[in-house]
């Protein structure tokens, strides 16, 4: 049984989504503030969050950046403002995805059941160059897909799921160009959607892949066009 947290100051909010992730089969643990939810993300290992942004006190973005710092475990934000540049700002701190409230909670079901199987084994995809078995390795690169690992000269690399599928996606289909939509739709199913998401996601992935993310040198921008993986080994 997977465990989900979710964390708003707003009971109803709270109670209708207990309920309906319930009935999916997932028990549900609820806080009511950042402080105690950053607190129970931590200390709990869910295996999912799901995040309101306003809050009084410690608010979503501050509880995502921090949790970021200490854990990959995918976060839903819920937000209840509706600018581009605010649902950008949540992802740049962290989340894999929001929903904007009002929301439809059998869409926040639905939502946290893409999330969670993207988390786990299903639908990656596989190497396609040589490499060691269950390993595609780039240069200081090293992405193992059956642990859901990726180290750069060594070091362990925090990714998102979002970001992990982003570069499996991308080393799966290296020299070839895709669109934001096309990115959307091939790597997270989505038919329809914000595309600075994709723009969000590649730039967070580069600074984590990219010695110097100003200048990308795997994960390049085809002008007018999209974003191409180019391998530097």
């Amino acid at each position: 049984m997977t465990t989900i947290l979710v964390v708003d100051d707003d009971p109803t909010v709270r109670e209708v989504v207990s309920r309906y992730l319930s009935r999916d089969g997932h028990q549900v643990m609820e806080r009511s503030n950042g402080v105690d939810g950053l607190y129970a993300a931590l200390s709990e290992s869910p295996d999912l969050v799901v995040l309101d942004l306003m809050m009084p006190g410690m608010n979503g973005l501050a509880v995502c950046r921090e949790l970021r710092r200490h854990s990959a475990v995918p976060v839903i934000m819920l937000t209840a403002l509706g600018e581009e540049s605010d649902r950008v700002v949540g992802l740049e701190y962290g989340a894999d995805d929001y929903v904007t409230k009002p929301f439809s909670p059998r869409e926040l079901a639905l939502r946290v059941a893409g999330v969670l199987r993207r988390s786990r084994h299903d639908h990656m995809p596989a190497p396609v160059s040589p490499a060691p078995v269950g390993a595609t390795v780039d240069g200081d690169l090293r992405i193992d897909a059956a642990a859901r690992s990726v180290t750069r000269g060594g070091t362990a690399l925090q990714l998102t799921v979002r970001e992990f599928d982003l570069l499996t996606f991308f080393l799966a289909h290296r020299g070839q160009v895709f669109s934001r939509s096309e990115l959307m739709e091939r790597v997270w199913g989505w038919t329809f959607g914000d595309e600075s998401t994709v723009t969000v996601h590649v730039r967070r992935l580069r600074e984590k892949i990219e010695p110097d993310p100003a200048n990308p040198r795997r994960v390049v921008t085809v002008w007018g066009v999209g974003y191409r993986y180019d391998e530097t080994s």
